[in-house]
C-alpha cells in the first residue's frame, strides 16, 4: 500500500450543479390574455360562418317582413297611434333575433367549455395561475366580437328594410328616437347572450349541457311566464328576450303602461345589464375556487 506523495493535492471536482437557477419571466399582461383569447376565437373554423350566416339570416328575416308589409299595406294602429307601427318592427323581425340569441350564447360558451374538453385548461392555468383574469379576457373578446357582429346585423336589418319600405313612404329615419333605440338594443342583444353563454360555460363546463340550458334560459324560459297575473309578469319582464322586445318595439305613450305588461325602457336596460353581470361574477366566483 502506497501513500501519497508529500505536496501532491488532490483533483478537484468540476461536476455542474444539477439545479439551475430559473429565470424569472414577468407575468403576462392582461392585454396578452386578451390577445390570445382572440387567437382562439379566431381560430376555431366555425366561428366566421356563424357570424355570416347570423348576418344572413337577420337581414334575410328583416327583408321578408318588410316585403310581406309591403305587398299587403296596412295604414294605422290606434293602440301606437301611428301611421305606420310596423316599420320598426320588420327592421328588427323577432324570427332573426332569436337566431341571433342562440348563435351567440352558444359561440361565448364554447368559448369556456372547448378547453375543459380539450385539456388545454390545464396549460392555462399553469401559464396563467389567476384564472379570474383568463375569464375577464374570454369576457372582453366576447364583447367586442358580438358587439360588432350585433351592430352590423342591426345595422344591414333596419337599412334592408326601410329601403324597402320607403316605396310605401313609411320608412322611418334612423335618427328618430325609437329606430335609435331598438338599434342600440338589437346591436347589444348579441353581447349580453355571449356573456350568458360564457357564465354557463364556466359553471357546467359540458359543451352540450351549456348550449341547451343557455337556450332554455334565454329563447324558452319566458315563455313559461303568464302576463296575467303581476308577480309572473314581473318575471317575464326580467327575462332578456322580452326586454328586448320592449326595446324594439313601438308602443303609444297612452298605453305604454299596460302595453307590455307594464315594463319600462329603463327597466329593460336595467335587465340588459344585470344578466351579463351576474353570469360574469358567478363564473370569477367559481373558477377561483373550483379545481381544473
Amino acid at each position: 500500500m502506497t501513500t501519497p506523495t508529500h505536496g501532491t493535492t488532490a483533483p478537484t471536482s468540476t461536476t455542474a450543479p444539477t439545479n439551475a437557477v430559473a429565470v424569472d419571466e414577468p407575468p403576462a399582461r392582461f392585454l396578452d390574455l386578451v390577445a390570445a383569447e382572440w387567437i382562439k376565437v379566431r381560430s376555431l373554423r366555425s366561428t366566421p360562418w356563424v357570424i355570416v350566416l347570423v348576418a344572413l339570416v337577420v337581414t334575410g328575416m328583416a327583408a321578408a317582413r318588410a316585403l310581406a308589409d309591403y305587398n299587403n299595406f296596412p295604414s294605422y294602429d290606434a293602440l301606437t297611434q301611428r301611421e305606420h307601427p310596423f316599420s320598426l318592427s320588420d327592421s328588427f323581425p323577432a324570427e332573426g333575433y332569436l337566431t341571433l340569441m342562440l348563435a351567440a350564447v352558444a359561440v361565448g360558451s364554447i368559448a369556456a367549455v372547448s378547453e375543459y374538453g380539450s385539456g388545454l385548461i390545464r396549460t392555462t392555468t399553469v401559464a396563467v395561475p389567476a384564472r379570474g383574469a383568463v375569464v375577464l379576457a374570454k369576457a372582453v373578446v366576447q364583447v367586442v366580437l358580438w358587439t360588432v357582429v350585433g351592430l352590423l346585423a342591426a345595422l344591414c336589418s333596419f337599412f334592408t328594410a326601410q329601403a324597402i319600405l320607403s316605396g310605401r313612404d313609411a320608412a322611418i329615419p334612423l335618427g328618430d328616437a325609437d329606430s335609435l333605440r331598438a338599434l342600440v338594443a338589437s346591436a347589444l342583444l348579441a353581447p349580453v347572450c355571449a356573456l350568458v353563454g360564457l357564465g354557463l360555460g364556466v359553471l357546467i363546463r359540458h359543451s352540450a349541457t351549456t348550449v341547451v340550458a343557455g337556450s332554455f334560459v334565454l329563447l324558452l324560459l319566458p315563455v313559461f311566464f303568464s302576463s296575467r297575473k303581476p308577480l309572473s309578469a314581473t318575471f317575464a319582464n326580467a327575462m332578456v328576450r322580452n326586454a328586448w322586445q320592449r326595446l324594439a318595439t313601438i308602443y303609444g305613450e297612452p298605453a305604454e303602461a299596460s302595453a307590455y305588461n307594464g315594463a319600462t325602457v329603463g327597466g329593460s336596460w336595467t335587465v340588459y345589464v344585470l344578466w351579463p353581470l351576474v353570469a360574469l361574477a358567478l363564473a370569477l366566483f367559481v373558477v377561483r375556487r373550483r379545481d381544473v
